[in-house]
């Protein structure tokens, strides 16, 4: 999809209620915020995506404000806080746990994933220390949350759209992996091993997004690590 309509497809993705309402956790309301990209908001209108799974296993109600096609760096400023904006779709509350994935499509339409050493300093650094993504996880904690944050699918050794990204996806995991071990509130799940070689039922037919089988599965790998 070029980066030229992403953003319209996105906020039809939003007008034809892909996430749920704005709401924030209270005492009696719920607990639990999914943020992030399509991994996140794939099959949300079917009742079946990986915040769905979540509050299946759990028995508790998840808010998710995932959008297809958000990026972590954002600045157009109507669609940003309709969701296009990762770091906007993040509200105050109440929350124990943010589940949140980001990053990809930054790399994916930002620069192509060819030469993105800039863009992946810009959205964490090195060290995990500085950079749009630990400033935002540093937010959720101060409010008390804790953090479990989502790598990407790995294809299964078959052509994709993305197949070309590789590289740049595992640099941008290592400093977010870096960063979960600098605060023990935080978790990075990888999914770096989820996908066997040649087994394409992880995935959309594009290639790209999770299918059924693999939201599920993601849904109660998060769901064991809120339970630790």
């Amino acid at each position: 999809m070029r980066p030229l309509f992403q953003p319209l497809f996105a906020l039809v993705f939003i007008l034809l209620g892909a996430t749920a309402p704005a709401m924030s956790g209270t005492d009696s309301g719920p607990r639990i915020l999914a943020m992030g990209d399509s991994l996140m908001a794939s099959h949300s209108i079917s009742g079946r995506s990986i915040a769905h799974a979540v509050s299946k296993s759990l028995g508790q109600p998840v808010v998710n404000r995932s959008v297809v096609g958000a990026r972590m760096i954002y600045r157009l400023p109507i669609t940003g806080a309709m969701g296009l904006s990762i770091v906007k779709q993040y509200r105050p509350g109440k929350w124990d746990w943010i589940i949140l994935n980001g990053g990809g499509n930054d790399l994916w339409f930002g620069c192509g994933c060819a030469r993105c050493d800039r863009k992946i300093d810009k959205l964490i650094s090195k060290d995990g220390r500085r950079g749009e993504i630990p400033r935002l996880l540093s937010r959720i904690r101060q409010d008390g949350a804790h953090v479990i944050y989502i790598g990407y699918l790995r294809t299964p050794g078959v052509t994709s759209p993305i197949e070309h990204c590789g590289d740049e996806g595992n640099e941008l995991e290592s400093r977010i992996a870096r960063l979960a071990q600098l605060d023990r509130g935080i978790t990075f799940l990888s999914l770096a091993q989820l996908v066997p070689s040649g087994d394409r039922s992880y995935h959309t037919i594009d290639m790209i997004h999770p299918s059924l089988k693999a939201s599920a599965e993601i849904g109660r790998m998060v769901s064991d690590i809120s339970r630790r």
